[in-house]
Order: C-alpha cells, then sequence, then structure tokens
C-alpha cells in the first residue's frame, strides 16, 4: 500500500482485497503488516466496539518487540502520542473534552471571513497569469493560512508545522518531519505560555482539562494534522472532481455550483484519509471466519468501506452515511469546520474563476503515494488571465491584519531547510521566470510578500 501502483489505483485493490472477505493482510510499509478493513459493516464494528478495539498503539506488538523498527517510515502516523486519538476511556474524554469545547468557541462566521479572506488573497496572486497549480497555489496554502490565524502561529511556525505533517503523511523522512514537527510545537506552546492571545492554542492551554505540555504539544499535533493535509485534499480531490466530472462540470456553465454534492461525492468516494483510524484487539478475536491477533494493527479503509458494493445504491447526494469522518467515540469532532473551509475554498475560486478548466486529462493527473491519504501530486489549470479586483485590503494577508503586515511578517519567515517529498509532479505547466516552481516556494514567497 506504500508504491505508486496502490496510490494510482487504490479502487482495484481494494476490489482485489474484498475477494478474502471484509479485512484481508496487508503491507503498509516494508515489513510492516497490518489488517485492512474494508467492508462497510466490519468497519462500523471496529469503530464503535472500544471494548474490543483499542487506540492505544502501545498494544503494537510488532512495534514493542522491535519487529518494525522506529525508524520505519509510517510509525510517526502510529506511534503513541498523548492525545484523544490515541487513548481510550476517561483519558480520551478528558483530551477530547478540551478539543471540542475549544472547538465550540471558534464562531462559523469569523472562520468564514477568515477562509474568504485567504482565498480571495490567493487568488489575486494567480488570477493574472492565466495558469496555476491549485494544490501548491491554493489548497496546500489555504489551510495553512486559516490555521495559523485560529492557532496564532507566527508565519514561520506555520511553514514548519504544514512542512512536518506532509513529510509523515508521506512517509518520507517521517523521522526528521514529526522532530520537525515537534519542536515548532514545543516552541509555539512556550510561546502562547509567556504570551496567551485569543486563539485556540490559548484556549486549549486554559481548559479545565490542565493539559501539559506535552499533551499540548500532541493535541495540536492532531488538531493541525487533521485540519492541513487532510484539508488541502479534500479542497483538491473536490475541485477536481467539479471540473472533470460531468455531473457536476456540466452545471459550471449555468451559474449553479453544486459543491455540497462535490463535497459528499469525495467523501464517499476519495476521502483525503483513506486508509487510518488504527485500532488494536484487546485481545484475540474472530470475525466472519478470521483471527485478528491481539496487539496487531487494524487498519479501517474509510475510502474502501465507504465505497462497498452492499452500498451501492446510486444515491449519495445529501447522504452523510459514509465514513469520511470515522464513527463511534473517535468520530472526527472538527467536521463541520473543515467543511466550511473546503466548501468556502471552492465557491470561491469558482466564482471568481468561473472559466478554468484542467490542463492535462483527469486520468494523467498523479497522486502521492502513501497508505494513508488519497493526495494528488498536482492539479494544473488554465484560465483566462483576470486582472484583480480591490479585495478588501485589510484581509489580504488571510488574517485580518493589514497589508503592510506581510513585511513585517516575512521578517521571520524563514525557508523551510528542505521541501517535503511529494511524489513526482505533474509538468504541464510553463511558469512565468519570476514565479517560484515548487508549491513550498511559493507558499514561502507568498509569505515573504514577493
Amino acid at each position: 500500500m506504500y508504491g505508486p501502483e496502490f496510490a494510482a489505483d487504490p479502487a482495484t485493490v481494494y476490489r482485489r482485497l474484498r475477494e478474502a472477505g471484509p479485512t484481508a493482510r496487508v503491507e503498509l510499509a516494508p515489513g510492516v503488516r497490518a489488517t485492512l478493513v474494508t467492508g462497510y459493516d466490519a468497519a462500523l464494528h471496529v469503530l464503535r466496539s472500544p471494548e474490543t478495539f483499542s487506540k492505544d498503539p502501545r498494544r503494537w506488538q510488532d512495534l514493542a518487540d522491535g519487529t518494525v523498527p522506529m525508524d520505519s517510515p509510517v510509525v510517526p502516523m502510529m506511534m503513541y502520542r498523548p492525545n484523544a486519538l490515541f487513548t481510550d476511556g476517561e483519558e480520551h474524554s478528558r483530551l477530547r473534552g478540551a478539543i471540542t469545547d475549544t472547538l465550540a468557541r471558534v464562531e462559523s462566521s469569523a472562520l468564514r471571513g477568515c477562509a474568504e479572506r485567504s482565498a480571495d488573497t490567493l487568488i489575486d496572486r494567480f488570477a493574472p497569469l492565466g495558469t496555476a497549480d491549485l494544490l501548491g497555489e491554493y489548497a496546500q496554502v489555504l489551510p495553512l493560512l486559516v490555521f495559523n490565524h485560529l492557532f496564532g502561529c507566527p508565519a514561520g511556525h506555520g511553514v514548519r508545522l504544514v512542512e512536518g505533517m506532509s513529510g509523515i503523511f508521506d512517509g518520507v523522512d517521517a523521522e526528521k518531519a514529526n522532530e520537525l514537527l515537534t519542536t515548532t510545537l514545543l516552541d509555539l506552546v512556550g510561546l502562547k505560555r509567556r504570551r496567551p492571545a485569543s486563539d485556540m492554542t490559548s484556549w486549549l492551554m486554559e481548559h479545565p482539562a490542565a493539559l501539559t505540555d506535552e499533551e499540548m504539544i500532541h493535541t495540536l499535533a492532531v488538531l493541525m494534522g487533521a485540519g492541513t493535509e487532510p484539508q488541502q485534499n479534500l479542497i483538491a480531490n473536490s475541485l477536481r472532481l467539479l471540473l472533470s466530472d460531468d455531473r457536476f462540470a456540466g452545471d459550471l456553465s449555468g451559474g449553479t455550483l453544486p459543491v455540497e454534492d462535490a463535497l459528499d461525492e469525495v467523501l464517499w468516494t476519495d476521502p483525503p484519509i483513506a486508509n487510518y483510524a488504527v485500532h488494536y484487539p484487546r485481545h484475540d478475536v474472530v470475525h466472519e471466519g478470521t483471527l485478528l491477533r491481539a496487539g496487531d494493527p487494524l487498519v479501517v479503509s474509510l475510502a474502501a468501506a465507504n465505497t462497498d458494493p452492499v452500498l451501492m445504491d446510486g444515491q449519495r447526494t445529501g447522504n452523510r452515511a459514509h465514513l469520511a469522518w470515522s464513527a463511534g467515540p473517535h468520530t472526527c469532532p472538527a467536521q463541520g469546520p473543515a467543511r466550511l473551509i473546503a466548501a468556502v475554498a471552492v465557491e470561491k475560486l469558482l466564482d471568481r474563476i468561473p472559466d478554468i478548466e484542467l490542463m492535462v486529462p483527469v486520468e494523467q493527473l498523479r497522486w502521492r503515494p502513501g497508505p494513508f491519504h488519497r493526495a494528488l501530486a498536482a492539479l494544473p489549470v488554465s484560465f483566462p488571465p483576470a486582472a484583480t479586483v480591490g479585495r478588501s485590503e485589510a484581509g489580504r494577508s488571510g488574517d485580518g491584519r493589514p497589508e503592510d503586515a506581510r513585511q513585517t511578517r516575512a521578517e521571520h519567515v524563514q525557508a523551510p531547510t528542505a521541501a517535503p517529498t511529494a511524489g513526482p509532479k505533474a509538468e504541464p505547466l510553463d511558469p512565468a521566470p519570476d514565479r517560484p516552481r515548487s508549491g513550498w516556494a511559493r507558499s514561502v514567497a507568498w509569505w515573504r510578500g514577493e
């Protein structure tokens, strides 16, 4: 599940695995064995049975006995962290309570405004050029801007956080990426301990759950992990669908933007996190004739479960019974904000640049390898160049501060020491000579105001 063949056509792999039943043995990385849950009913059973299946990776037998080395590329995504994602019972309730209460303090109108300003700012940069990579120049950067604002991150912290998170998801130099993520979050926690503000980081600190610095670091890691890499994939995958599928693309010219329908379709068929929700049987379990051994990782394929033939009734529009947000006690607590940000991103782009087209046939788009995500390598588009219109200058930075604040922030931006490897990039774009080629270079250039 870690090679380019799987990335290019996971649906074929899922169909083959289903021949073994609702669970099948797979290899997540070289030497890393797991059981993939591909059946919808089986996935719900695992997700909703915490008394049988634990989320605590300290039960992972192959990691504990050294069969899987700590430098395996999937370990940073699966290792124990003291946060709500990797705990059970009362500890999970305490840590999740801090997250849900903090998310409840984020006003939807403020979040929408931040997402809209961020979208306008990014669109202003490429609208006059006539071409763009909607992944590197838009879907990848927009969540970074929004989350910098929500969490009160200095600009340089935000770039390093997303660089570290992307490296972990890709499994490329994952140990180094995990170290970058952890040290950057430690810096952020220290900053907010000294100077709390009206942001999610500070609200988490003041919550009655009394999170320690270690718990703060790993709670922020799970929040930012869910809000950056998966968010960019949801935006990019939805744009790909709208620009390529006649069921949706045919409506664009008529002025009807079926964004919510497109989001539902992507969450069903190409969820941004395709395989995760790792559980560990507390004891040996026999499920439909298959032995699931205690301490062996069970990876729930949200994508395979969503496309289980038993569900294929042809009606997905408005149907929210998919597992893209997981289910049970570990259901994603931020699905409302995540959906809002994605919808704003898609609506803004198609509103401002309605005559937008893919630069290559959809089947030639390439996907980043990795067992966990469903992530494009690039999304190249073309459109008639358009002069930018006067947007709210106070919002041009995407965080509510004046335009000239970009220069102040730029003084603190440090370019990433190495851009995360995101698999082979499509090469249909012919950027202008002064236009940085890589998505990360464009992100850093934007922060510098270049």
